[in-house]
């Protein structure tokens, strides 16, 4: 499969999603990274939302990002926190490094946006050290069969066209088990705050273990 590229989507996100950071994004991602260490890949890192929320104790970060805007973006962002990042143009179902390299892979908000979500998390898987960590934050398909309909409907009709890819009807927790990793550390929350279609999709938050 190509690459495809969603330059409109990266020129309108950036201000869009900012709204988001303020109905709760920005506290969950804090959430979400306060235990991160080490050696950690960012995967679809955007304009660098997740930046500010990166502790001390990860030693090194390289985070990858297909389109240049958003990846100039991130650079900028980085540069301005102080945050030593490598940001990398590059797609998650291609990831160019080495197998067992990283302490955890991080992705928020992207999972929902691959090309083929298996491949994904099968190079996610690779390139994680056994009992590393994915650490995601990602909204899923309804567990409600009559919605999850309508989402697979809105998304061939209208979503996933203008919103970068995006599927609302993915259930992403099963392809994350699918790919081998222990998911007991995930959670199933809610964001009533949120703009419509995400306040009826529910969001995996939390941390996916490959095993030892």
């Amino acid at each position: 499969m190509g690459r495809r590229s969603h330059r409109l989507f990266a020129r309108w996100y950036p201000q869009a999603a900012a709204s988001l950071e303020e109905r709760g994004f920005g506290e969950q991602r804090a959430r979400l990274l306060a235990g991160v260490f080490g050696r950690v890949l960012e995967v679809g890192c955007g304009h660098g939302a997740n930046f500010p929320h990166y502790p001390a104790a990860v030693t090194e970060l390289v985070a990858v990002e297909p389109e240049e805007r958003l990846r100039d973006l991130a650079q900028e962002r980085s540069e301005e926190l102080g945050l030593k990042a490598t940001v990398l143009d590059g797609q998650a179902e291609h990831l160019a490094f080495e197998n067992d390299s990283f302490d955890a892979v991080v992705t928020t908000l992207v999972l929902c946006s691959v090309a083929d979500q298996d491949q994904a998390l099968a190079e996610i898987f690779r390139v994680l050290k056994p009992g590393g960590e994915l650490v995601c934050f990602e909204h899923v398909a309804s567990g409600n069969r009559a919605i999850r309909v309508g989402e697979q409907v809105f998304d061939a009709v209208i979503w996933s066209h203008v919103f970068g890819g995006c599927h609302t009807a993915r259930d992403t927790g099963a392809a994350i088990t699918r790919a081998g990793f222990d998911t007991a550390g995930l959670e199933s929350h809610r964001f009533p705050g949120l703009p419509f279609p995400l306040k009826v999709s529910p969001h995996l938050v939390g941390s996916a273990r490959k095993p030892e």
